[in-house]
């Protein structure tokens, strides 16, 4: 994957050319379900997402049968919300999104353009439905996603977020099969912002809870972190850190960072074991320099 960012906007594009997925597409008409599991094969639970991606796939199988048949095939809108406190996996579901749609032939780029309040919000009179326009014109064909979404609604009726997200619903009424609009925030925040504008919610068809992760879910996460760096924990540093993050599930709660906390401690956790290995102990093999112990463990 390519990352561009400029003035707070991060644009990641698919790589796979357009002609030659198209030239895909019509030597194997049949998109294995296989793609999907493999896209999320990484990331722990998400089951409800999983199952949705499985009946928009069959949706898009069955209208190409019903056309076959000269039957009117049903047209559906893909815009979501996602709400979910940090470290929940937002961000990187919508990216994998926005490849998974593309295999579909749901978008015809497989882009996602990535953005936050001040991207969307110009300083005078005008100047904030120009420049949402302008995004949501880079984002056709691919995803928008916009994070911390409740942020456009915090300044009342005489802030200029209501002109963003007036813009983005005549977009979304009049490109909505061009590009699959994403907004995510905090639950409450969330909850708060879609009161605030009454209608919006339903022109959003899917609505994406990211709990909190459990300890369990929160140590996979860990091994398949240090797994993809060929690091392992140790018996005892396992259970040291799963203790821990137990603790910090229970006493922080809305404010604990999840799977960004893990990765945080296990950073550290490298570079500590780093700095045993060749200060201290000087004695290398295999399991010493892949094995994160006990003492490497410093948390936040």
């Amino acid at each position: 994957m390519k990352q561009e960012k400029s003035n707070q906007i991060n644009i990641i594009l698919n790589e796979i050319d357009l002609q030659e997925k198209q030239n895909f597409v019509s030597q194997s008409q049949e998109i294995s379900l296989s793609f999907i599991d493999k896209e999320f094969s990484q990331l722990i639970g998400l089951y409800e997402i999983k199952s949705t991606l499985q009946q928009i796939y069959a949706m898009k199988k069955m209208n190409e049968k019903r056309i076959k048949y000269e039957l009117k095939p049903s047209q559906q809108v893909y815009h979501m919300l996602f709400t979910g406190n940090p470290g929940t996996g937002k961000t990187t579901v919508a990216r994998k999104l926005a490849n998974i749609f593309l295999e579909m032939n749901v978008l015809k780029k497989g882009h996602i353009i990535e953005v936050d309040r001040s991207a969307l919000v110009g300083e005078y009179i005008g100047q904030t439905a120009q420049k949402t326009k302008n995004i949501i014109k880079r984002a056709l064909g691919g995803v928008l996603f916009i994070d911390e979404a409740y942020s456009l609604a915090r300044g009342g009726e005489k802030d200029f977020g209501k002109e963003a997200i007036d813009t983005l619903v005549k977009y979304m009424e009049d490109f909505s099969n061009e590009f699959i609009l994403i907004l995510a925030g905090y639950p409450q925040e969330m909850n708060y912002f879609l009161q605030q504008n009454p209608g919006l919610q339903s022109r959003f068809p899917f609505l994406f809870h990211f709990p909190n992760y459990t300890d369990d879910e929160l140590i996979e996460i860990a091994k398949c972190f240090l797994k993809e760096s060929e690091y392992k924990l140790s018996l005892k540093a396992e259970e040291y850190l799963k203790n821990h993050l137990h603790e910090q599930i229970i006493f922080q709660n809305n404010h604990f960072s999840n799977g960004r906390y893990v990765r945080n401690i296990l950073e550290k956790a490298i570079r500590n074991h780093a700095m045993r290995i060749i200060y201290q102990e000087k004695e290398y093999n295999r399991k010493n320099l892949s094995q994160i112990k006990l003492t490497d463990l410093h948390f936040l």
